[in-house]
């Protein structure tokens, strides 16, 4: 299993690879800014999404604020082809695999790339060490 983290240069990519790596969990990464998502690839991302383009895109960019588009009324076929012209409209980073989409990088949210008895094993020893054993034996 490899993640795919899409991303900028910045501190959130960043700090996600070298999670991936402390983790040892394979990941390629693309930067986006010199080789942007096409129109498919987002249209994938889309897919995966719960909240849609609002989970996608980063209204506190200075491309954003420049654009003064109104993003909203685009049909989404414009708004994708937007995107693919400024990757920097999109938050950094995106990361998935073939069951998890995560949109920038929360230490709690991205353990769910842990594989699941990592986090059984993780989880029991936190148990273990932060749980008086009354709890434990309920």
């Amino acid at each position: 299993m490899s993640v795919m983290i899409y991303g900028a240069a910045c501190s959130s990519t960043r700090k996600a690879k070298e999670w991936f790596r402390k983790n040892h969990i394979d990941f390629v990464e693309r930067n986006i800014l010199k080789e942007p998502l096409t129109v498919p690839e987002l249209q994938q991302i889309l897919s995966r999404t719960v909240e849609g383009t609002e989970e996608i895109i980063s209204t506190r960019s200075k491309v954003y604020k420049e654009l003064n588009v109104d993003i909203d009324s685009l049909p989404l076929q414009e708004l994708l082809e937007l995107i693919h012209k400024h990757p920097r409209l999109l938050r950094s980073p995106i990361m998935l695999d073939e069951k998890r989409l995560q949109v920038g990088f929360h230490i709690d949210d991205i353990r769910q790339f842990l594989p699941r008895k990592t986090r059984e094993r993780q989880w029991n020893n936190w148990r273990m060490n932060y749980l008086p054993m009354t709890e434990i034996v309920k």
